[in-house]
């Protein structure tokens, strides 16, 4: 399997129970769902110069060699990792290397390796980011020590998620790979790429702000924000499902041939899907979505049980999770379905249809599957391009039938896979 027919899942240890060990415990739960890859959010230190909030945010690491003892110990995320991967599951880690908190192990061993202000203070170039201070990689000293960290680490990870990928130079992420490679072959590289707005506001700057397509050089997959702008203008009707599905079908000319997005509806810093959707069926349509997409689908922590409430970053906000997972039964279905070779080898489509439907079809020499999503969450009578006869939704296990090639598309998302 590819990357592309794999399902990654998102934990912030803090808030999911609330150490390594807790978090250990919900791996059979997330294996037996499907999941094959687990992100963990950052598990280092956090500063405490400038904390925001009670706790602090996990990006604003302290020691990048060491884990956070509110988590545990070091022998606890060990156990932790070899759970994840007796479990026949990968785990990557959050790489944070654009900046540290302001009383990190580096500002008192290596200041000169920070970005400093006219006035010679330390700082950062964003502004709002007030509780961290940049790292300057004009010096080529804080490459070593970077890619040292990165090397100790995939001794037991298999791979990283790297925060705001696009604002460290492009040489250091092909050098890290590189010598990543030495340690853990086939180690897995994903980028928290940036929308269009942010990176002119930053190169408008002087700052390093890399695109996707220099981004896919060192990655193997980016994050989907550049059309999570045209997603935001759909949901709140400043323009058509038309606008949304071309800024999709762009992806597959500006990009290398075999590139990956990650797909995703919320993570943790965005709404919350059930908050987006409140209406169930609309949100599964979504959720359907999102995992027939060509790329890497992500949940974030506890999205199975459809929570609203985004939990916050610097203090103990506990993910909702009471009684049973309402979308349990339909991601078991989405996560199987995307281990098909179809998902990954096959041509993609996706076109927008009357009534918010989209229609995407994947196909190959021999099947075909055909997606049909009511984003609205109506039912509506759709073109799709079938024969006329009988099948099943490979969801549900219901059957449809396709009549001078149209189907009666109900309010539940609808995956047909047939052969050509």
């Amino acid at each position: 399997m590819t990357l592309r027919n794999r399902s990654l899942y998102c934990i912030f240890v803090r808030n999911f129970g609330g150490s390594f060990s807790a978090v250990a415990e919900e791996i059979p739960r997330l294996k037996a769902l499907g999941i094959d890859l687990i992100w963990l959010m950052p598990i280092h230190p956090i500063g405490t110069a400038k904390r925001k909030g009670s706790l602090g945010s996990p990006y604003a690491i302290s020691d990048y060699r060491a884990v956070n003892p509110e988590f545990g110990t070091m022998d606890d995320f060990l156990a932790l990792c070899d759970t994840i991967h007796q479990n026949g599951m990968r785990v990557l880690i959050d790489v944070v290397y654009n900046h540290t908190s302001p009383d990190s192990v580096l500002v008192k061993t290596h200041p000169a390796w920070f970005y400093h202000k006219p006035d010679g203070s330390f700082g950062n170039r964003i502004g709002d980011w007030t509780d961290i201070i940049d790292l300057d990689y004009s010096n080529r000293d804080l490459w070593d020590y970077q890619i040292d960290t990165l090397k100790m680490w995939a001794r037991y990870v298999d791979g990283f998620r790297c925060d705001v990928a696009p604002l460290v130079p492009l040489a250091f992420w092909k050098q890290a790979r590189a010598a990543v490679e030495t340690v853990r072959p086939g180690c897995i590289w994903l980028a928290e790429s940036v929308e269009g707005a942010f990176i002119r506001h930053c190169r408008d700057r002087g700052m390093t702000a890399l695109s996707d397509s220099e981004l896919y050089q060192a990655f193997d997959v980016c994050y989907d924000y550049d059309v999570y702008g045209d997603f935001m203008n759909y949901l709140e009707g400043r323009c058509p499902l038309e606008a949304y599905v071309a800024a999709l079908n762009r992806q597959e000319s500006i990009y290398p041939a075999d590139y990956i997005k990650l797909r995703f509806t919320e993570n943790h810093d965005r709404a919350r899907t059930a908050f987006l959707f409140p209406d169930r069926t609309v949100r599964e349509n979504w959720l359907a979505w999102t995992f027939f997409q060509k790329g890497l689908p992500m949940l974030y922590s506890g999205q199975e049980w459809a929570p609203s409430h985004r939990p916050t970053l610097f203090d103990a906000d506990p993910v909702q999770r009471e009684g049973e997972p309402m979308h349990e039964p339909l991601l078991k279905a989405l996560i199987a379905m995307k281990k098909d070779p179809l998902f990954s080898d096959g041509v993609y489509t996706v076109e927008a249809r009357p009534d918010d439907v989209i229609v995407s079809t994947w196909t190959d020499h021999d099947r075909r599957a055909v997606g049909i999503f009511s984003l609205k969450g109506k039912s509506a009578v759709v073109s799709v391009p079938l024969a006329e006869g009988a099948y099943t939704n490979l969801l549900t296990g219901k059957p449809l039938t396709v009549e001078y090639g149209y189907v009666h598309a109900d309010d539940c998302p609808i995956v047909i896979v047939t052969k050509m």
